[in-house]
């Protein structure tokens, strides 16, 4: 009797774990289904988002002409690869401004025939730098109008608008534009106290095509107001000028300011740059000293550069480093 108990509490035993285990088996097998479904979820919403993030982040690069800073050293390795005698020389350039000069950093700029406008604007606008004392004293609003009427310089109707090329008699019209977003964004942005603000209306502004191009057309009149002010000046044998307009006027392409317009002027933005005379003209009617480090001059003596050479010691300073003498980034120290 007590074997055939033991006997039937075993057989007992065996049918409800035989119950039970295919049970365990099933949820175990459901379990294992949900974790990899689940696996499988988590995957798909990461690369989801991965992809999303991408997008945006080249949207956004794609718009901002000024790019966020990056690693100088960093930069210099992934630019200049390879062994070549240029390249060891462009990072053994790089080397020297970040151990000599404490610059650290860079801020990568549009590469366009705008470039070096750009990068010197943005520079004024991110650091909060005023009006230049003469503008404080006269409205630039009327500076084309005082240039047509008052001067009778009817061929401003030939001014150029970069890749817009010649605008005919609409010209006087879209300088007025012009002046006005540059008055409007440089007042904006110079009574913006707070850095950080500054920075974020500052990249706004430079995602703007449109209000850009208008800053720096508006820029490129005011460097031509300035040469016909000089011009007259000479010709009237008044007060001695800036030796940068010597230099500007013993051109052959630049001899008075209609062929300054239609030679230089009228081309930047669409097929040229600034070269040094128009840098050192630039930085005398913005009254900023703008130091240039110039890459491909390493290890001679104009490596580091000021633009105007002549300059007042109140007046801020800002930086360019370049490569080439043709398109310009922001080094920040």
């Amino acid at each position: 009797e007590v074997r055939s108990w033991t006997t039937a509490t075993k057989q007992s035993l065996c049918l409800m774990w035989q119950k039970v285990k295919v049970q365990l088996m099933l949820g175990m097998s459901f379990l294992v289904t949900i974790c990899w479904y689940c696996r499988r979820l988590y995957s798909f919403l990461a690369q989801l988002l991965k992809w999303w993030s991408n997008y945006l982040q080249r949207k956004l690069i794609r718009n901002l002409s000024v790019l966020t800073e990056v690693d100088l050293l960093g930069y210099s390795a992934r630019e200049w690869k390879g062994e070549t005698k240029q390249a060891k020389h462009m990072r053994e350039a790089y080397e020297e401004l970040f151990w000599s000069y404490h610059i650290k950093y860079l801020r990568q700029v549009r590469r366009d025939n705008y470039c070096v406008l750009r990068a010197v604007l943005f520079q004024i606008f991110s650091q909060g730098i005023p009006f230049p004392s003469w503008m404080k004293e006269r409205d630039i609003l009327k500076l084309p109008e005082k240039l047509l009427y008052s001067q009778g310089c009817n061929w401003i109707q030939q001014y150029s608008f970069g890749p817009e090329r010649y605008m005919g008699p609409n010209a006087f019209g879209k300088l007025r534009k012009c002046m006005e977003t540059l008055k409007t964004n440089w007042t904006e942005i110079s009574a913006t106290k707070d850095h950080e603000e500054r920075g974020n209306v500052c990249n706004t502004l430079f995602s703007d095509e449109s209000k850009e191009h208008k800053l720096y057309e508006a820029i490129k009149f005011i460097m031509l107001y300035e040469v016909v002010e000089a011009y007259e000046q000479i010709k009237n044998r008044e007060e001695p000028i800036h030796n940068l307009f010597s230099l500007l006027f013993a051109r052959d392409s630049s001899s008075d300011p209609l062929s300054f317009m239609m030679n230089h002027l009228n081309s930047i933005g669409d097929s040229i740059c600034l070269d040094q005379v128009e840098l050192s003209l630039l930085g005398y009617l913005l009254e900023v000293k703008i130091r240039v480090y110039r890459l491909h001059r390493f290890n001679t003596e104009e490596f580091q550069v000021d633009y105007p050479d002549e300059y007042r010691r109140e007046w801020n300073e800002i930086s360019l480093l370049t490569e080439d003498d043709r398109y310009y980034h922001i080094p920040l120290f």
